[in-house]
């Protein structure tokens, strides 16, 4: 794929979402990364969770209400990267997923699940199939664009992101 020169490839949405049960069983409560992301370290994005396939930056990382918010960039010239950005603009990848420590957890007697109260943030993947399916991102449209800081896309696709996904 052939990517525009200084083009950012921004995009955003939550690599995780309060109170709802991933696959394992695992529920992310409200406050759980807050010790994380003041300590302001860099936390990498990868492509699957693979450690030696970087692919971006994340430029903002915060909890809301709703859960754990992302605004990204991916690194053009990084061939995998690039390959992301194209299945993102086509629909064809779309998820989200943390890898994380948990710090502090409890386990619900009555389901099993376990709760996690604090965590380390490690990693913030874009995967074919998230842990947690609600999980996804939202690219920003590449058409009408061109004349737009990074700033704006990424806030307008934050507008985006938050319109589409109310509850």
């Amino acid at each position: 794929m052939k990517v525009k020169a200084n083009r950012p490839l921004c995009f955003s949405g939550y690599a995780s979402l309060f109170s709802l049960s991933d696959l394992s069983g695992d529920i992310i409560e409200r406050g759980a990364f807050a010790k994380s992301l003041r300590r302001g370290a860099a936390v990498p994005m990868l492509w699957q969770h693979q450690a030696d396939n970087p692919i971006g930056i994340w430029t903002k990382i915060t909890e809301d209400q709703r859960g754990l918010y992302v605004e990204g960039q991916l690194t053009q010239g990084v061939t995998r990267a690039d390959e992301a950005w194209q299945l993102i603009s086509e629909g064809a990848l779309d998820g989200l997923s943390i890898g994380f420590r948990a710090i502090r957890s409890k386990k619900s007697a009555s389901t099993g699940k376990r709760h996690i109260l604090e965590a380390e943030l490690w990693e913030i993947s874009l995967v074919t199939f998230p842990m947690l399916p609600q999980a996804r991102v939202h690219p920003v449209q590449s058409k009408n664009h061109d004349d737009m800081s990074s700033a704006q896309i990424i806030r307008h696709a934050a507008a985006s992101l938050k319109a589409q996904t109310s509850f």
